[in-house]
């Protein structure tokens, strides 16, 4: 389709300069180094365990990122493999600390699951993010009361300041997008998501007219998926896509279910998301002819 290009490779700079990027991404990027230094030295993760005093668990969960690595640990891992040289091992522990700082999100613990937490951190760190959404305007595009609508909705016996909480969340998300390193956001909307007249008439069309004014910035790509495409080619669930331009990081594939989501980023679960959204996205309107469908939208709620 004119002016929409299926993703390509990033070239991606060396790791010295994402000094901003976020600590969920730099877990990664560690976990992964880890897991590579350990393969190059021949040393099994029992090896490696027994090497810092804990489990094997403990081993995948820090070379999946998803815990953090002490610098006690770290140093001892390096000894393990072999890594003498002073400035490889002082980079690395640099990482090590940077990745262990308590991102902006922490604060919103009380109200952010464990599930959901990785991706608001992957955001913060994402070159681009592709998004497909089947019931709702994404997050990142909210409006206020519509975020509000939405969050009662799967929260409705919840109190009023933790419904405030969630909102606020999720408000604060979309400040990466007034960034000046800004993610490039392309969506996909099903149809559906229009004809839902979610948080009722006033709601939608302040919302509709939030995101046409949203599609006047340069990074930021809307596209309305029909029911004749989504009857043919719709994942089911939302999909949320990530690449980074950080060293070592690969790209990520987020899938939300009912009450919780699943993160992929071996090559092959990637690609396969990563081919669904390029369908979906061929077989749709263009950008253009999707601001059209979402004026018609924003006109019935008027």
């Amino acid at each position: 389709m004119p002016g929409i290009e299926p993703l390509q490779p990033l070239r991606k700079p060396a790791l010295a300069p994402a000094a901003g990027a976020s600590p969920t991404a730099l877990r990664l990027v560690l976990g992964a180094q880890l897991r590579r230094m350990r393969g190059e030295a021949g040393f099994t993760p029992e090896a490696a365990a027994a090497r810092i005093r804990c489990s094997t668990a403990k081993i995948s969960r820090l070379e999946t990122g998803h815990s953090p690595c002490k610098e006690r640990d770290a140093v001892d891992l390096l000894a393990l493999y072999g890594v003498t040289d002073p400035a490889r091992t002082a980079e690395f522990i640099e990482l090590v600390r940077r990745a262990g700082r308590r991102g902006w999100w922490r604060n919103y613990a009380d109200v952010l699951p464990d599930w959901f937490e990785p991706l608001v951190g992957l955001e913060e760190a994402a070159a681009s993010i592709r998004t497909y959404e089947g019931h709702y305007i994404p997050g990142l595009l909210q409006t206020a009361e519509y975020a509000y609508a939405v969050v009662r909705s799967g929260h409705a016996l919840e109190s009023e300041e933790v419904t405030r909480r969630r909102v606020e969340l999720r408000l604060k998300r979309q400040e990466l997008l007034r960034r000046p390193d800004a993610p490039k956001l392309w969506v996909l909307l099903d149809e559906a998501v229009l004809l839902r007249p979610t948080g009722g008439a006033r709601v939608m069309r302040e919302q509709l007219a939030h995101l046409l004014e949203m599609t006047e910035e340069p990074h930021v790509i809307v596209q309305v998926a029909p029911f004749e495409v989504t009857a043919h080619t719709s994942p089911g669930n939302g999909i949320t896509y990530l690449r980074f331009a950080l060293e070592g990081l690969p790209d990520v594939a987020y899938i939300e279910h009912l009450t919780n989501a699943t993160s992929v980023n071996k090559q092959e679960s990637t690609d396969e998301y990563r081919w669904i959204l390029d369908s979906l996205s061929a077989q749709s309107p263009s950008p253009t002819e999707s601001r059209d469908l979402l004026r018609q939208a924003l006109g019935r709620y008027s």
